[in-house]
């Protein structure tokens, strides 16, 4: 969930505001039916009113939308104004949009639930004729000569530290991406597009797509800079490319296992796939590097994954078998009283009360047994 420091860091990104307020403009004529996707504290909520849209529906799970709900009625807008605090793919709406507008992007416009919600609300909620803003994202990427970077992806793993060995992590390391500011300097290469993303006819989530250099300039790789352009409407767009003005979503580090010398005539062949898994990305970036004088045989091979970049427990691999019989803990014994109970429609108050006398040991007081009935009232409740 970001914070409000989250979504003010997002409005002082001249760039990016700058480019949704001539998109808006363009595209929100008098009397149009408007959908904010993800409004946030609902900044393009409030452009549309303000260029003259008749109705908009601002959808958004976090409790900013409560922000976005004084700022309407401090703009004189609350009146033309749907707030919905839900899950967009679970909202149904009287009518459909002439235009959506979203920013769902993290790093990567490949970020959670961003396509497949994009794709719900464009198939269910968007009309005939309707805009989409952004149109389309391109995904760029270049080899890195980024020492710094790499240094800081995994030097706190690799020195010897208070005489120990530290280097468990940096298996892990080698498979994880991280958010990072790559400067023109850094690139190794021309940029190629890895992969457009076109919100009017995208089908799925998922994204494949191989590169090809040809070293032109001898160097040392550190592995591979992902980042993106962005059209919003016909003629509007921006771009965060390396060597232009630093914008909120930084720029993605992808690092090889060790850093590789490369020289003139070499070949290097990255493999990037981007497959969405219940609610976040795998992403994959398998890398051949073949010598100038021996194009026939790789002389680098990495095989690398997001997959591998967190610790796995035994124990919890154990309990997501499909054989393993499981019993409910005390959280879990907690959880069904209180659905039970929600499912009898009774109030939180009284169900606190009763938590109290059969879970004493885990809600000594009232208090602490409301705070978690009204946890999961949040969670299951309508």
């Amino acid at each position: 969930m970001y914070s409000i420091f989250d979504y003010g860091d997002m409005i002082v990104d001249r760039v990016r505001m700058e480019a949704y307020t001539q998109a808006v403009r363009q595209a929100v004529k008098p009397g149009a039916i408007v959908i904010d996707l993800g409004a946030g504290s609902g900044l393009f909520t409030l452009l549309a009113c303000k260029f003259g849209a008749a109705r908009v529906y601002a959808i958004e799970y976090n409790n900013a939308i409560q922000v976005a709900r004084e700022m309407a009625a401090a703009n004189g807008y609350a009146d033309r104004i749907t707030f919905i605090q839900e899950l967009s793919t679970r909202v149904s709406l009287p009518e459909r949009a002439d235009v959506i507008i979203s920013d769902l992007r993290g790093v990567l416009p490949l970020l959670e639930q961003h396509i497949p919600s994009l794709l719900d609300a464009r198939e269910r909620l968007l009309a005939p004729g309707g805009v989409l803003i952004p149109q389309r994202d391109t995904l760029w990427a270049a080899l890195l000569s980024a020492p710094a970077h790499y240094e800081r992806h995994f030097r706190p793993w690799q020195d010897d530290l208070f005489g120990l060995n530290t280097q468990a992590c940096s298996r892990l390391l080698a498979n994880a991406w991280r958010r990072v500011d790559i400067t023109a300097e850094e690139l190794l290469v021309e940029p190629q597009c890895w992969a457009t993303l076109d919100y009017r006819t995208v089908r799925e989530p998922n994204l494949t797509g191989e590169l090809n250099w040809k070293i032109a300039s001898p160097g040392t790789a550190h592995g591979l800079g992902l980042w993106f352009d962005a059209t919003l409407a016909d003629g509007v767009q921006f771009s965060n490319a390396p060597g232009n003005p630093k914008m909120i979503y930084g720029r993605a580090y992808f690092p090889w296992p060790q850093p590789v010398e490369l020289a003139a005539g070499d070949e290097v062949v990255v493999r990037v796939q981007a497959n969405l898994v219940d609610n976040d990305y795998i992403w994959s970036w398998n890398t051949r590097v073949f010598a100038a004088e021996n194009s026939a045989k790789s002389k680098i091979d990495f095989q690398q994954s997001t997959f591998f970049s967190a610790p796995l427990s035994p124990q919890h691999l154990r309990k997501r078998a499909d054989n393993f019989v499981p019993s409910l803990n005390d959280d879990g014994q907690i959880t069904q009283v209180v659905l039970h109970k929600m499912s009898e429609k009774q109030a939180l108050g009284d169900i606190a009360r009763d938590l109290t006398q059969q879970f004493p040991q885990h809600f000594p007081t009232w208090p602490a047994a409301l705070t978690r009935v009204g946890e999961l009232s949040l969670l299951y409740s309508e």
